[in-house]
Order: C-alpha cells, then sequence, then structure tokens
C-alpha cells in the first residue's frame, strides 16, 4: 500500500511552511503530499496548483498531488498549460486528484449552474487530455487551433484521480475509466457499495480492472490513551453527519496496533492501493503530536 498526507498543520500556508511539512513527509517515507481546493472560507485553498509549485523546490522525490483540482470553474486550456507547467516544475511528480465542486453558492459565483457541472467537468477533461497530446485543439468555428506549450513531463498526462461522491459521479468516473479517489467521510460499508458502482460503470464501458484504488482517511496514531480519547471525542460530533454508527466506521484513531488492523481491513475489503492520510476536522490538538502521528503511521504500514 502506497501512502500519501495532506498537511497536519494549516496554519501556515507560506510557501516555507508547506515545504517543511512536505519535506518532513518525504523524510518519513509517504509517497506523495496533497492539497484540496477551497474558496471563500476562512481556511480557503483556491489555488493549490500554486502552492504546490512552492513546494517542488524543496522536495525531491515525493509526489504533489490535488484531492479536488475544480474543472468547471477554469478555461481547460489554460488549466492544461498550468498543470503542465507545474509537472514541467517538479520534473515530473504531478498526480492530479481532479473534482465538480458541490457548494452551489461557489459554483455560482464561478457563473456555473450547478446542474452543468457534470458535463462542463467532462468537456474540460476532454479537451485538456487532447492539449496534452500536443496536437493542435480548435478553439472556434472556424477551424483556428492552438498547440499546447510546454507539455506536461509525465505522458501523454499526470495520473489523473477522480473526487467523487454521490451515484453519477460514481459513474462518471468510471465511464471515463479513471480511478476514484475516496472521501474521508464516508463509511467503510458506504465505499463499499461505491466501489461497486464505479467498476461496474467501468465495466459496462467497455474499460479494464482498474487498479488504482486510493482512499482518503483521518489517521491518528498515539500511544496515549487519553490522547486518543480526546482526539474521538472531537471526531464524535461529525458521526453523525457522516452517518456513522462510531468513529471507527470512517476514520482510524487509536494505538498502533489497532490502526495496523484497521488499515488491513480497508486494504482486505476495498483492495486499497494508496492511503491519504489526513488531519481533516481534527482540531485543537498540537502539531507536535500530529507530526508524530503522521511519522508513526509509516511504521504501522510497513512494519
Amino acid at each position: 500500500m502506497k501512502l500519501g498526507v495532506t498537511p497536519w498543520d494549516f496554519s501556515n500556508r507560506s510557501a516555507r511552511g508547506l515545504t517543511q511539512q512536505a519535506a518532513l513527509a518525504e523524510s518519513f517515507g509517504y509517497g506523495s503530499f496533497w492539497l484540496p481546493e477551497s474558496h471563500f472560507n476562512s481556511a480557503a485553498i483556491p489555488e493549490p496548483l500554486m502552492l504546490l509549485a512552492g513546494v517542488a523546490a524543496g522536495t525531491d522525490k515525493i509526489r504533489l498531488a490535488t484531492t479536488s483540482y475544480l474543472l468547471p470553474l477554469r478555461n481547460p486550456l489554460q488549466a492544461a498549460e498550468q498543470v503542465a507547467v507545474l509537472d514541467q516544475l517538479c520534473a515530473g511528480r504531478v498526480t492530479l486528484g481532479i473534482g465538480r465542486g458541490y457548494a452551489p453558492a461557489m459554483l455560482k459565483a464561478f457563473d456555473v449552474t450547478p446542474s452543468e457541472k457534470r458535463q462542463r467537468f467532462e468537456h474540460c477533461l476532454s479537451v485538456m487530455q487532447q492539449a496534452w497530446s500536443g496536437e493542435p485543439v480548435v478553439v472556434d468555428d472556424e477551424g483556428d487551433s492552438v498547440v499546447l506549450h510546454p507539455l506536461p513531463v509525465q505522458r501523454p498526462h499526470p495520473p489523473l484521480w477522480v473526487a467523487a461522491f454521490g451515484p453519477k459521479a460514481l459513474a462518471q468516473a468510471g465511464r471515463l475509466g479513471l480511478p476514484y479517489l475516496a472521501s474521508p467521510m464516508e463509511t467503510m460499508a458506504v465505499l463499499e457499495v461505491n466501489y461497486q458502482r464505479h467498476r461496474a460503470a467501468a465495466s459496462a464501458a467497455g474499460h479494464a480492472d482498474i487498479e488504482t484504488v486510493p482512499i482518503m482517511r483521518t489517521v491518528f496514531v498515539t500511544p496515549d490513551g487519553s490522547l486518543a480519547t480526546q482526539v474521538r471525542d472531537r471526531l464524535e460530533r461529525d458521526t453523525a453527519r457522516v452517518n456513522a454508527d462510531s468513529v471507527d466506521d470512517w476514520s482510524i484513531v487509536g494505538e498502533a496496533s489497532f490502526v495496523r488492523d484497521k488499515i488491513s481491513e480497508y486494504a482486505e475489503r476495498l483492495n486499497v492501493s494508496h492511503l491519504i492520510v489526513t488531519r481533516l476536522r481534527i482540531g485543537g490538538i498540537d502539531e507536535k503530536a500530529l507530526r508524530q502521528s503522521v511519522e508513526t503511521v509509516v511504521a504501522v504500514v510497513n512494519g
């Protein structure tokens, strides 16, 4: 199982702060460093590629990735250029998690009709893939065309994973033959159904089995029982919203042997290939404890 991680300290989103965390993750043995995209809130990350460009210079091997680069908000040719530039900048280390967005107010702010987000997503992706091929892209009814420069280092383009939530999004990801990146806010039982839907849609569209199975999970490992209880209490307030019976249905919190067993369960039941460790919704925990947990997860998975 390959490991990725999101920043565990979002209080410092400077190039220095994010690069320090990515470099530490790289030294711990993580294979990828992930940033989400979000807009119009106090913790917004509206341009993840720009932040990852800052991280590129301070890391050597770790992949630079997005959990949900929102295609409906973007001009497809400009998006293709930006991704290609980042892939050049980091010498071919980009993994592009792509999404549609879900908040109606956010979509409307970018002049996107919410009901059209899936169509816009697919159109944008199609144009981006055509542009990355190096072939001319027609831009008007008169037949005028452009050719993208530079092209990504990774050919034909960086790996594409689809952040999906809901039956229509899962079906679209499967039909496109792309891996489905599972949300950290869904239970194991829901994920089993989601992967069945995704595989069925991919098979119906004639695609071979998709072997990349990535999930995001809130993971916190500590030998301190009182600290584990504190973290579980903080997560408990979201359990009803996730429609779960307990914290253990959608997150992994506890001492090393418990965390190892839960991760093994995910691997066995879902055939997980990539686990992206996130601190999502763990607030008020000391940064040192979060960093220690991030480091320990590697030993738990690889031990």
